[in-house]
């Protein structure tokens, strides 16, 4: 069973940056591609962007193309999402997941079998 746990998020000004780490507390990383949802307040969990194991990358929701980055540190076995020039709507809850193989599988949340407990990022001035 792979457990992912997610860590960086904060509080930060409108136009600031954060980098959100996902590590595994079993298994490895290096087998899986792993994605990136967000849950707003009072809105449903979306699809962010994911990451295959060969390095390619998907983003999905407009607004953060451009801005979000994810990449992967297999020396560090983990994987990152890099938020910058941050708005007040990217304020949520940012979960880290895994589907079951190397490659990504879209942005449907039934897609993906394993889900961190959330990292809170609050964009406020």
């Amino acid at each position: 069973q792979l457990q992912l746990v997610e860590s960086g998020g904060g509080l930060v000004h409108p136009g600031g940056s954060l980098r959100l780490s996902c590590a595994a507390s079993t298994l490895s990383l290096d087998y899986y591609a792993i994605g990136w949802f967000r849950q707003a307040p009072g809105k449903d969990r979306e699809a962010v962007g994911c990451i295959s194991t060969y390095g390619d990358t998907t983003y999905w929701p407009a607004s953060v193309k451009g801005r979000f980055t994810i990449s992967r540190d297999n020396a560090n076995k983990a994987v990152y999402l890099q938020l910058n020039n941050l708005d007040p709507e990217d304020t949520g809850v940012y979960y880290c997941v895994a589907p079951l193989g190397r490659l990504c599988v879209g942005s449907a949340r039934e897609a993906y079998n394993y889900w961190g407990q959330g990292t809170q990022v609050t964009v406020s001035s």
